[in-house]
């Protein structure tokens, strides 16, 4: 028997690039546009808004090993918050180490990758973070 919950943020009907645009940064919207181009082209899957500021590919039911619940969530997303670009690769991010002291410039969370500008960042070993992101 399915236990897949509703939450909180849904993917909704928004039109990313009106949402792109709106964006008072420029860097900001320049940095979005090419998370959107990087990540489209190894997922596969249009970017669609979730809940009001986050960009997500692809979706997939995600199982808690712990309760058995399941969300309906992307395969891999950011949103462009005032202070940094919340990148959310839906891994345990600091389980690889060896890419993260390579990228340059960043903060962690579980999940999450945190950048300030993509100019601070090594492309390469972000673009192998992606990659490794949707292996799983």
């Amino acid at each position: 028997m399915s236990k897949l919950v509703q939450i909180k943020t849904q993917q909704t009907t928004a039109n990313v690039d009106d949402y792109i645009n709106k964006l008072a940064n420029e860097q900001q919207r320049k940095d979005s546009l090419a998370i959107i181009d990087l990540m489209k082209k190894h997922c596969g899957e249009e970017p669609k808004m979730w809940g009001a500021s986050m960009i997500g590919f692809g979706t997939k039911i995600y199982k808690s090993p712990k309760t058995g619940r399941e969300v309906e969530w992307f395969l891999i997303g950011f949103s462009p918050r005032k202070a940094n670009l919340s990148l959310h690769l839906v891994f345990d991010i600091n389980k690889h180490e060896d890419l993260l002291k390579k990228l340059g410039k960043h903060k962690t969370g579980v999940g999450c990758l945190y950048i300030d500008k993509l100019e601070n960042i090594d492309l390469k070993v972000l673009e192998k973070l992606i990659i490794t992101s949707l292996d799983k």
